[in-house]
């Protein structure tokens, strides 16, 4: 008797081994930024080889090597402070291990150089200041929102 109950309790222990480990494969990942190239829901990094740096979807910031360390940002180096995330290349990092996509650095900035282009990209949302709007300057078509003063409707 005493055997069967071993049995039972090993299944019952492996089969709540298995559940863990299904548990801590479902990493809940962050929401991509706007500029995030479109179609890649399920990656963690990106890499942008115009300013040597690395995103972090889960966390929001940037990975960048500052002085002699890697240090994880909101936003770029100030040397890089005015760089469109939209218009600039971001490669969809799948070749790192474990929290560190920095790994293979030296790697990635031979392969990904300055100024890289790979396949066409298309961001996920809009850059902002390019919606269908009339500013200042701008005599290009768009839509009325309603009434307009002498008019009625």
């Amino acid at each position: 008797m005493k055997a069967i109950k071993f049995i039972i309790l090993g299944i019952g222990l492996f089969f709540a081994g298995g559940m863990q480990a299904q548990v801590s494969l479902n990493v809940n990942l962050g929401s991509p930024p706007q500029w995030g190239p479109s179609g890649y829901s399920d990656v963690r990094y990106y890499y942008l080889p115009d300013v040597h740096s690395y995103y972090d979807i889960q966390t929001s910031r940037f990975i960048y090597y500052s002085g002699n360390s890697w240090v994880h940002r909101k936003s770029l180096p100030t040397q890089y402070r005015n760089y469109d995330l939209y218009n600039g290349y971001k490669v969809v990092m799948t070749d790192y291990r474990g929290n560190a996509p920095y790994t293979y650095y030296k790697q990635h900035k031979v392969k990904y150089v300055k100024g890289y282009r790979g396949a066409p990209q298309k961001s996920i949302g809009n850059k902002p200041g390019n919606g269908n709007y009339k500013s200042k300057g701008n005599k290009g078509n768009h839509k009325s929102n309603g009434n307009k003063k002498g008019k009625k409707h």
